[in-house]
Formats: C-alpha cells, sequence, structure tokens
C-alpha cells in the first residue's frame, strides 16, 4: 500500500494535469459540430465490437451521469448518429449503435481532436513517457474498477 501523503500528492498532480489539458482541449474542440460530451458517447461507442454497444456499459465509460447520457442518447439519435433497439439478450436494456453518418461526423471531429490531444499531451512528454503514462495510468483504474468494453483481460496487471 502506497504512502498517503505520496498517493494523495500524486491524486492531486494528476488531477490538475487533467483539467488543464481539459480546457486546453475544450478550447480548442470543434463544438459547432458535436459538443465533447456528444464526442465521448460516440467514442465510445466507436471502441466497440460492430460499433453497438448496451446502454448499460456506456454509461460506465462516460464522464457524464445516466441521466445526462440518456438523454443526450436521445439528441443523438433524433440527429441520426445512433440508433436504438432494445438488447436481444437483455429485455430491459438498450443496444446503442452508431450510424453510418454518426461515424462519419465522429471521424471528422476525431481528426482534429488528435491534432490538438498531441499538441497538449505530447507538449511535455517525450514518447517514452507518455506509454509509461499510459500504462500507470490503465493500472490504477483497473486496481479499482473493471475493463471497459473493448478493453481485453490482458490489459490488467
Amino acid at each position: 500500500m502506497a504512502d498517503r501523503v505520496i498517493a494523495v500528492s500524486a491524486w492531486e498532480s494528476l488531477f490538475r494535469a487533467q483539467v488543464t489539458v481539459m480546457r486546453a482541449l475544450a478550447d480548442t474542440f470543434p463544438t459547432a459540430l458535436i459538443s465533447l460530451n456528444e464526442y465521448d458517447v460516440l467514442f465510445n461507442i466507436s471502441r466497440s465490437p460492430g460499433r453497438r454497444l448496451r446502454l448499460k456499459d456506456l454509461n460506465r465509460s462516460v464522464l457524464i451521469s445516466q441521466p445526462s447520457v440518456s438523454r443526450m442518447v436521445d439528441r443523438l439519435a433524433a440527429r441520426d448518429l445512433v440508433t436504438k433497439s432494445p438488447d436481444p439478450d437483455d429485455g430491459r436494456g438498450t443496444i446503442v449503435a452508431m450510424t453510418d453518418h454518426g461515424f462519419s461526423l465522429y471521424r471528422q471531429v476525431a481528426l482534429e481532436h488528435m491534432l490538438a490531444i498531441e499538441r497538449n499531451v505530447g507538449a511535455g512528454l517525450d514518447d517514452d513517457e507518455l506509454v509509461a503514462l499510459t500504462d500507470l495510468c490503465r493500472r490504477m483504474r483497473l486496481a479499482i474498477a473493471d475493463p471497459l468494453v473493448g478493453e481485453g483481460p490482458e490489459s490488467r496487471d
């Protein structure tokens, strides 16, 4: 178990870095096309097999509350970016699938967003440090939660 003072210091550093990077990314995000939260939903669906995801699993993966996700999915469906259908394996569940139009818009925004990520996340770290950061963040997350949909069991250390 880590020392409490070191753990708190690491959390504060991680949190401040995340806030700084998210603010920089939000400032350059192409919001005329789609919001950052809508992008997050489409990003998570795009990573799933067949670009289809149970709403329950989507809720685990995004940074907004469950009621907000449900309303956002309804708005995305109204814009023909996703479709909703009953889950054939669970009559109470819902499958959210990205439409071709949704994937096209997602890809357009993703290419621009990746350039901003490269500028902001890669600004102070070299490739080896970015690999180490990725591994550390994954290990920290998996110590607390199950792997996300699309993340294989080999990701758990």
